[in-house]
């Protein structure tokens, strides 16, 4: 069965479609038969491709794109796959990502504030350190050098000096740290909900989540800290610097060959930290999604015993995330014990410079100086670490502005292309040499059509799995973009609108009907455009205003997420109440009895025929019967119209593909297909 295009849920084709396919084969569905060697296919293009990175046993999982979008049976060729490895930059991130992040938020201009309030408080921490250290007498026989009142004062003074400075410091990074986190979370929103279908057919499900909790909770929470880290540390260790060479210049005989040995080590660290930390990001997509496609089929592997199948999958992906978390964790613990042992070296020669030059240093400023030694350490090894958790967490910044760089959909409005409030008029849909394909290394799945849906006729279009069905329907909504020809509504090429008026001006009934958190009335009318007497008429309409009446809340009653408090024949009565509503000129029925039962689909189908007279109304098949009634049929084969006749004529010629095909499926099913009153 070729299955809609969901928007809601262009994800990844799970394993668990391959056991609802046995389900469907074990029950013996009829039209089933009409769809031969599906399970092979499907087995092999589900085949798993493992590979070992780096030498580690990283294993990344090809996925399969999701079968209920309706293209993974419109692929032709083994090759012809949509999803593809996750991008990864490589080598060194560049100085623009760090640019692009200061200056997110106000241009950049709170980051001179920033640094200025920490080099203030620098300064007067150290001026408390040394007015303390100067003014003290070591010992009771020397005289004070200023009175205790003033002492205490000038202490007081640089102190409150100093916790202004920090308090400046913490708001204006606060305020930086938030504005850029969500400026960049709300680009890449946008990004993201602006994209062509064509990024979530390539894209599973696990890689967006990733990169809006993992990566977002980093730029929000980790990385900031890690900067302001460095910037403050660096800062410290530049005054203590300063302090030090006062008293013991001779401490940079040393102090400058451990720095440099250090920066080395940090070079050294650096390239493998960070493909370290973009692999762990690219490894923690396929934990994610697995969990998530786990947790949405729980039923169906229970049902078929498979709780070890995926268990033992689940500790694969696991174990290879959890290897490459280790192999950063060692990493850094490798730098770490380096830096510090630099550290101990360098204090230690600080103490033997002072101890041995100690007639020419006043005890006090000594101390002072030793104070400082033991944080000179610390803070080396600091500066260093900082820098490269800096770079290691910049990838979340870098993979968050990948995002931000995502082509968009066409515009939604084109003002000088508007059509008229009352288009389409007559739903005249004409077709001319359209030629589609899912990306530009895939082979074309409809292959130059050319035909004219009719204002107010009625079209069923049928044809075997992978003719491109659902292909030619996307296209007339803009979901997939013709690579050439053209589709024309009253007289209107619909790629020279926008997609708004395209989109708002068509309606649809898909196959999986949706309905969201909320109420009946949202649900019927999310841009509040209709009256309660609308509604309720739409309501009865579709037969479901007895129902809601019962309900103590009427219109607003309580819908839940995904629409679970409601049957999957209310669910799609709804969708009907829709397009009641709406009343487009043109209807599109995207298998949309498929899921329902065959009452639910009389009463759909009486209701089409008595409301939507007047609309051109286009029906993908599923149950032959709803087409039989149509005024054309349109066969498909391959990416080609092979039959295009009203079912009569079709039936009359033995010859044709459409008889043939309702034969097979009158065989399959031991029913007599006749034309419905």
């Amino acid at each position: 069965m070729e299955g809609s295009h969901k928007l809601e849920n262009t994800m990844t084709f799970s394993i668990l479609d391959l056991i609802s396919w046995n389900l469907l084969v074990h029950t013996r569905q009829l039209y089933q038969h009409l769809i031969p060697n599906k399970l092979n296919r499907l087995l092999q293009m589900k085949a798993p491709v493992r590979k070992t990175v780096a030498g580690i046993g990283f294993c990344r999982m090809k996925e399969i794109k999701d079968s209920q979008n309706g293209k993974e049976d419109e692929v032709a060729g083994p090759k012809a796959q949509l999803i593809q490895e996750e991008e990864r930059e490589k080598g060194s991130v560049g100085f623009p990502i760090y640019w692009k992040y200061i200056t997110a938020a106000y241009g950049g201009a709170l980051v001179p504030l920033i640094l200025l309030a920490q080099i203030l408080f620098q300064i007067l921490q150290i001026g408390s350190n040394y007015w303390m250290a100067w003014a003290t007498p070591v010992s009771k026989d020397m005289k004070p050098a200023v009175s205790g009142y003033t002492l205490i004062m000038v202490y007081v003074c640089l102190a409150i000096g100093s916790s202004f400075c920090i308090l400046a410091r913490s708001t204006l990074f606060v305020t930086a740290g938030y504005k850029t986190a969500t400026l960049l979370f709300n680009k890449m929103h946008l990004c993201i909900f602006r994209a062509p279908m064509s990024f979530f057919d390539a894209t599973p499900s696990g890689r967006i989540i990733n990169r809006a909790s993992t990566d977002q909770s980093a730029v929000e929470t980790q990385f900031p800290n890690q900067v302001a880290a460095l910037a403050f540390s660096s800062i410290q260790l530049l005054g203590i610097i300063a302090v030090m060479s006062q008293v013991a210049w001779q401490v940079f005989i040393v102090f400058i060959p451990v720095i440099a040995a250090c920066i080395w080590y940090q070079r050294y660290y650096i390239p493998s930290a960070r493909e370290l930390s973009r692999l762990v990001g690219v490894c923690k997509a396929p934990v994610i999604q697995h969990f998530a496609e786990t947790i949405s089929g729980a039923a169906t592997i229970r049902s078929f015993d498979q709780q070890s199948r995926f268990q033992e999958t689940n500790m694969e992906v696991t174990d290879a995330y959890s290897r490459l978390k280790f192999h950063v964790a060692a990493a850094m613990e490798w730098l770490c014990f380096r830096l510090n042992m630099f550290s101990s070296i360098m204090f230690a020669f600080s103490l033997i410079f002072l101890v041995s030059f100690q007639k020419r240093i006043d005890p006090a400023i000594a101390g002072l100086a030793v104070t400082y030694g033991l944080n000179l350490n610390t803070l080396q090894a600091s500066v260093i670490w900082n820098l490269c958790n800096c770079e290691n967490k910049i990838i979340s910044v870098e993979r968050i502005l990948q995002y931000m760089s995502i082509p968009s959909e066409p515009p939604l409005i084109i003002e000088a292309s508007r059509p008229n409030r009352s288009w389409p008029l007559h739903g005249e849909v004409e077709i001319n040499n359209l030629q589609v394909r899912y990306a530009p290394h895939m082979p074309l799945v409809l292959r130059g059509l050319t035909c004219t849906f009719r204002g107010g006729m009625k079209t069923g279009i049928v044809g075997r799995t992978g003719s491109g069905k659902s292909t030619l329907i996307q296209t007339l909504f803009r979901i997939v973009e013709p690579a050439a020809g053209r589709i024309m509504i009253d007289g209107i090429d619909i790629s020279s609108i926008g997609l708004h008026d395209l989109r708002s001006r068509l309606s649809i009934i898909p196959q999986d009907p949706t309905m969201f958190e909320g109420t009946v009335r949202s649900n019927l009318d999310p841009l509040e455009e209709y009256t309660d007497e609308q509604i309720w008429e739409a309501l009865d309409k579709c037969q479901l205003g007895d129902e809601v009446r019962k309900k103590e809340t009427k219109l607003d009653s309580t819908v839940i997420e995904n629409g679970e408090n409601w049957s999957m024949g209310q669910r799609q009565l709804v969708c009907l109440g829709r397009v009641l509503l709406k009343k487009s000129k043109v209807l599109v029925l995207d298998e949309a009895t498929a899921s329902v039962d065959t009452s639910t689909d009389n009463l759909i189908q009486q209701t089409l025929r008595q409301h939507f007279s007047d609309c051109t109304v286009i029906t993908i098949a599923h149950r032959i019967t709803s087409v039989l009634d149509s005024d054309m049929v349109l066969l498909l084969s391959h990416g080609l119209i092979e039959e295009y006749d009203s079912p009569a004529r079709l039936l009359e010629n033995k010859a044709s593909s459409f008889a043939q095909l309702v034969a097979e499926y009158r065989v399959r099913s031991n029913t007599s297909f006749e034309k419905p009153n």
